[in-house]
């Protein structure tokens, strides 16, 4: 369903931003490849760091937990080639990416994934209407099932991994085409929902006349 790679990832923090101190606990990276998950890293996160209490009744990762898992040295180098130059997506994506952008500047590397995709916004557009559009109640609306304790990386990342792959689904149907290019749910993000009809419809017969 996907014509190129993306990859769905979910940081799990020691707080809500980078800039007042928070550091990743916990980070899950899934592959998607055509209309499957076909790859994933998964690992908890040391980053000499002490984990709030609030974090460990929210996520129930310990400071024990975070204490015997491997350095942030080691995964953040890891995550960053998993990454590549593919289309790298979250559930609110913006704050995935400044942990993701800060962790990488500590340690001089360069993450070089090919633009971001928010889920959250991508789910505003191609679902218009919803209830609510947090990752619980998004999947339940869609009848998406999670298959780990919520708010852990790789459960969080493996429903919002599904989702990105009924997107794509669904766009296919719709629109009768056998692929999504990543780089037009990058573009939908841009765009008020307001405005994706039209643009959903100029693209896709732009594309058919491009093979007529």
């Amino acid at each position: 369903m996907f014509a190129q790679a993306i990859v769905m990832i979910d940081f799990e923090t020691s707080g809500m931003s980078p800039l007042q101190g928070g550091r990743v606990t916990e980070v899950a990276a899934l592959r998607i490849e055509g209309g499957s998950i076909t790859d994933r890293y998964v690992s908890l996160i040391n980053c000499g760091v002490r984990i709030p209490g609030f974090i460990t009744e929210l996520t129930g990762i310990t400071q024990r937990m975070v204490d015997c898992a491997p350095p942030v040295t080691e995964v953040m180098p890891a995550l960053v080639e998993f990454i590549g130059n593919a289309s790298l997506a979250a559930h609110n994506a913006s704050f995935d990416e400044q942990f993701l952008k800060v962790e990488s500047d500590r340690l001089g590397l360069r993450p070089a994934h090919d633009g971001l995709i928010c889920s959250v916004k991508l789910a505003r557009r191609v679902y218009p209407g919803l209830p609510s559009y947090s990752l619980g109640r998004l999947a339940k609306s869609l009848d998406i099932r999670f298959r780990g304790a919520a708010h852990r990386a790789e459960a969080d990342a493996e429903v919002s991994a599904q989702l990105m792959l009924k997107i794509a689904n669904d766009l296919c149907e719709r629109h009768q085409v056998e692929a999504i290019d990543p780089q037009l749910c990058v573009r939908l993000n841009q765009l008020t929902a307001a405005k994706v009809p039209g643009f959903l419809k100029q693209y896709f017969e732009a594309q058919r006349n491009a093979y007529v």
